[in-house]
């Protein structure tokens, strides 16, 4: 056992003598260490919880043998950090998440780890440590918030509020609508409940066989979660006595079948930035245009919030993950044979059962025939952008419009509310990459403005940051090169013609090569910001988005 190093022979009476500090007796000292990693706090509603998902887990640890160790690493929300300073603090979060555990577990040699998550960077940065540290792993989320009907009839989520506010500026919803919306739009715990990226992060954790069937759709607020949490406690037991460690399931084809499983629910763009990063953690070669080679053979087979009117407890009662994969096994479009912390991929699927067509479409039956993901290329991204394009109206899946350039998140939005923002217009908003920014923040808010205000089927919107899980309509983010680098971006002039051709996966500034090399002689960059703390030392180190803004 790996925590032998810190408890076997009279050498490590010392070490010995400290774990006894902390109460353990002899015969704990025997049994295997499994440390619980736990993202619990008390701002973020997707983690407020986790303390008994973190008990539960202890108690199946306890049940199969084994001595739980719970230790905590940090959870930023994303909700409650949009559209100020604080999303800069956002992505530059996983890295911190994934340094910390892996300083633990290389600190206390731990003999395997149970991963709690819930929310955005946390899955992400956990999935990194899993397979930096290649330990015995297995994940548990906190499970997703519910969706309820308030008095209208309409099912809400945390974008509901967003596009509330919207709809305020553009005087489309009244003051009262809007407080109504505030008080049902987030009933419970939980990670938000539409297709976001902490529910896509969630569910591509258990398409990659690091977490049982059911973690990425069973609601926070079921008993069914308490007890996959136990379960999950004693399984890790298993993989430590069978000495399965977390890159002999998180590989390269396991990656791709969560890419599938990716194209087929209609992910959050967020997921192309973090399978880049957990695949160059992991040592495995990640292209961008693996993105769409999938995605073309890959139909999309769920309409789920912000894409359409179905939440993730909806997608848990038609039969979950398990159920998309079997769908997508018919085609061969998902890798049977590969090892989950429970057995064969093959063999879960197998007692899957899609109980809902509407929500899960039959393979013959899709949504549409190509997956809900693109990564456009052009002479405006060079190293590619990434769009949700199953939140896309039709009409704009080709479109060309007016540029109207922002060289800031804050710029933006007053002019959107501001009503500066016309029908045919590409708003592009520069300067918010992982260096430029810093922090690559999520556009959220002028997303969801563009929505509310009624925009969402004439107004595109380009950026070198990234956007939320949450956000519908042509936005387009990721851009790489980013402004900051020196992107053919930080080149875009107001009233500059931009074709965008998703299904083409082009995106295309219309100016000759000759005019876009004399702009880059003469155009000078935007200063660098002046930055302290964390993220002075975060933009010296940060990579690009199309790399998965991992550190170099």
């Amino acid at each position: 056992m790996n925590s032998y190093k810190i408890k076997s022979g009279e050498e490590r009476a010392p070490h010995r003598s400290l774990l006894k500090a902390c109460g353990m007796s002899d015969s704990e000292l025997k049994k295997p260490l499994i440390g619980v990693v736990n993202s619990f706090n008390e701002i973020v509603p997707g983690h407020i919880h986790l303390n008994t998902i973190a008990r539960a887990v202890k108690d199946g640890v306890l049940a199969a043998g084994g001595k739980p160790i719970e230790f905590n690493t940090i959870a930023v929300c994303d909700g409650i950090a949009m559209g100020h300073e604080g999303m800069k603090y956002s992505l530059c979060t996983r890295e911190i998440i994934a340094d910390s555990v892996e300083c633990m577990a290389k600190a206390h040699c731990f003999d395997g780890l149970v991963f709690i998550p819930n929310c955005d960077k946390v899955v992400p940065g956990m999935l990194m440590a899993a397979v930096r540290l290649n330990l015995p792993s297995i994940f548990i989320c906190g499970g997703a918030m519910l969706s309820i009907q308030d008095r209208s009839g309409e099912y809400l989520d945390l974008n509901s509020a967003f596009e509330g506010v919207g709809g305020l500026m553009a005087g489309n919803v009244s003051g009262d609508r809007l407080l109504e919306i505030e008080d049902s739009a987030c009933p419970t715990c939980g990670s938000c409940s539409g297709m976001f990226t902490a529910n896509s992060m969630n569910c591509l954790s258990e398409a990659i066989g690091i977490a049982l069937p059911k973690n990425g759709t069973t609601p926070a607020v079921y008993s069914e979660r308490i007890r996959l949490a136990k379960e999950s406690g004693e399984r890790i037991m298993e993989l430590v006595k069978t000495k399965v460690r977390a890159r002999e399931i998180i590989n390269e084809k396991s990656i791709k079948n969560a890419l599938a499983v990716d194209m087929a629910l209609g992910c959050s763009t967020n997921t192309v930035l973090h399978l880049a990063a957990i695949a160059r953690e992991a040592g495995i070669a990640f292209d961008l245009k693996l993105i769409n080679q999938i995605s073309a053979v890959t139909p999309n087979l769920c309409k789920l919030a912000p894409a359409g009117p179905h939440h993730v407890q909806d997608l848990h009662h038609a039969g979950g993950i398990q159920a998309v994969m079997a769908e997508l096994a018919k085609k061969g479009l998902i890798d049977t044979s590969l090892m989950t912390v429970n057995g064969t991929v093959g063999e879960n699927i197998s007692k899957a059962k899609n109980t809902n067509h509407e929500v899960i479409r039959d393979i013959e039956n899709p949504y549409s025939p190509s997956g809900g993901l693109a990564v456009l290329f052009g002479n405006l991204a060079p190293n590619g952008a990434v769009v949700k394009r199953s939140a896309v109206k039709p009409s704009m899946l080709h479109f060309i419009g007016r540029a109207r350039v922002f060289d800031s998140e804050e710029l933006a939005i007053k002019a959107i509310y501001g009503g500066e923002i016309q029908k045919g217009d590409v708003v592009v908003i520069r300067y918010e990459g992982p260096s430029g920014g810093p922090g690559m923040r999520e556009m959220l808010s002028p997303t969801s403005a563009i929505a509310g205000m009624g925009l969402d089927a004439d107004v595109a919107l380009i950026t070198d940051g990234r956007f939320s899980g949450a956000t519908r309509g042509a936005a387009i983010g990721h851009v790489s090169p980013e402004a900051r680098l020196g992107g053919p971006i930080a080149y875009v002039l107001d009233g500059d013609q931009i074709e965008i051709d998703i299904d083409n996966y082009s995106i295309q500034l219309l100016v000759s090569d000759k005019e876009l090399e004399n702009r880059k002689r003469t155009i000078p960059l935007k200063p660098k910001p002046q930055l302290s703390g964390y993220l002075k030392r975060y933009v010296e180190i940060v990579g690009s988005a199309d790399t998965g803004a991992s550190f170099i």
